[in-house]
């Protein structure tokens, strides 16, 4: 698909993998609506790329419902939606102080997984509405997983899970839609320097940008948007998950 003219949707779009994607998409002539919690900084980057910034908990399906029906007021049903809305902390199954708390498993899970199938049925719901392209294409939708979704750590019992949901979510979801002509694929990143990550402290940041098998660097948002985009415009690429980390493989701890 060629993305100049069309309306994309960026969850978790005001910081980190999202922003970039924002950034790279309104590059690239796409009419970008972005939506996330934090409503301030959506809308600074908003400013910045001629986008709008809508305040969306894609864990609240009437709330994610109502930030679809006012991106598609402004610039008409998305062909394409980023899905980058997620957290990431890190806790033990079994602690020092006992077994982890259920709400904070159930947190990552909300977020993570069922904020991307959230997005994501709305999503597919209005491209099927949508005419079809020349090439039959209505739309395209891309998930953010992660290599932890193969190899969590010691820690990562909720983010794996939830990643590995998204993974297992790509293919029926691509099967389904099909008939439609709307795609959905998934990146999972590495180790990015994004805000997450930067709250870890420099040695920290230097170690694990060490571990990666070549390019020993941490990797950078534009990496993960440059990869977005050939998604979006490579019409092949369908029902895939492509790890986007270095060639690393993550240890226990």
């Amino acid at each position: 698909m060629d993305i100049a003219g069309h309306a994309a949707i960026v969850t978790g779009g005001a910081s980190g993998l999202g922003a970039a994607a924002a950034r790279m998409l309104a590059e690239a002539g796409a009419k970008v609506a972005i939506f996330d919690v934090n409503r301030s900084a959506a809308a600074e980057l908003a400013s910045g790329i001629d986008g709008i910034a809508i305040a969306c908990d894609v864990t609240d399906g009437a709330a994610t419902e109502a930030a679809f029906a006012t991106a598609a007021a402004d610039h008409g049903a998305a062909r394409i939606l980023i899905n980058c809305a997620g957290v990431g902390p890190a806790k033990r199954i079994v602690g020092r102080d006992g077994p982890m708390p259920l709400a904070d498993f159930e947190r990552v899970i909300a977020i993570n997984l069922i904020g991307t199938f959230n997005a994501l049925r709305l999503a597919a719901a209005a491209m099927q509405s949508v005419s079809p392209l020349q090439d039959g294409e209505r739309g395209i939708i891309v998930c953010t997983a992660s290599v932890a979704a193969y190899e969590g750590q010691i820690g990562q019992a909720a983010y794996a899970a939830s990643k590995g949901g998204v993974v297992g979510l790509v293919l029926p979801a691509a099967r389904e839609f099909a008939q439609f002509g709307i795609r959905v694929n998934a990146i999972a990143p590495g180790i990015f320097s994004t805000p997450m990550l930067h709250a870890l402290p420099e040695a920290a940041q230097q170690s694990l940008a060490a571990a990666v098998p070549f390019p020993k660097l941490l990797g950078q948002p534009p990496q993960f948007a440059a990869l977005v985009r050939h998604m979006i415009e490579n019409r092949y690429l369908n029902g895939e998950t492509i790890r986007l980390d270095g060639a690393l493989r993550m240890a226990p701890r």
